[in-house]
C-alpha cells in the first residue's frame, strides 16, 4: 500500500495579486520542480499550525494562515498527496529559500506555464480567483484608502 501523506501549501500573495512559488531542492523528491510552499502536517498538528511552522522554516517568515481555499487528493506512483491550500498573509520577514529553493513571485494568470508539480495543478484555478479578489481589493483600497488586507 502507498503511503498517504497531508500537505498543506501557502497562497502568499504580494501587493501585485502574484502568488509565491517555490522550486524543490536538489536531493528532494521531484527536484526541480516548482510548488506552492509549505509541507507535512506532523502526527497531532493542525493544518494551519503546520504551515506557519513550514513557513518559518523553509522561508524564514512569520505567517498568518486565514483559512483553507481548496483540497485535493493526487497520486503519485509511490505516495498518495492529500494537499490542502490555505490563504495565508505575511507578518514579518521577506520571503527567502533557507533550503537552497529558488522562490518566485508569478502571475496567477501565468500559473499554468510553470513547470508546477502534478498535485498543484488544479489548484490554480481557485488560486485564480483568489488573486482576482486580491486585486478587486487592492484597486477598492486604492481607490478609499480604507482597506485592511483581509
Amino acid at each position: 500500500m502507498k503511503p498517504r501523506l497531508r500537505v498543506v501549501a501557502a497562497a502568499l500573495f504580494d501587493e501585485g495579486g502574484r502568488v509565491l512559488i517555490a522550486q524543490r531542492p536538489e536531493g528532494k523528491h521531484m527536484a526541480g520542480w516548482w510548488e506552492f510552499p509549505g509541507g507535512k502536517v506532523a502526527e497531532g498538528e493542525s493544518d494551519g499550525a503546520a504551515l506557519v511552522r513550514e513557513l518559518r522554516e523553509e522561508l524564514g517568515i512569520e505567517a498568518h494562515a486565514h483559512g483553507e481555499i481548496t483540497s485535493m487528493s493526487h497520486e503519485y506512483p509511490d505516495r498518495i498527496v492529500d494537499l490542502v491550500l490555505w490563504h495565508v498573509s505575511l507578518s514579518r520577514g521577506e520571503p527567502r529559500g533557507l533550503d537552497g529553493q529558488h522562490l518566485k513571485w508569478v502571475d496567477c494568470q501565468s500559473l499554468g506555464s510553470e513547470r508546477l508539480l502534478p498535485a498543484d495543478l488544479p489548484l490554480i484555478p481557485a488560486l485564480q480567483a483568489l488573486s482576482s479578489r486580491h486585486n478587486e481589493c487592492s484597486t477598492q483600497q486604492s481607490l478609499n484608502g480604507d482597506f485592511d488586507g483581509r
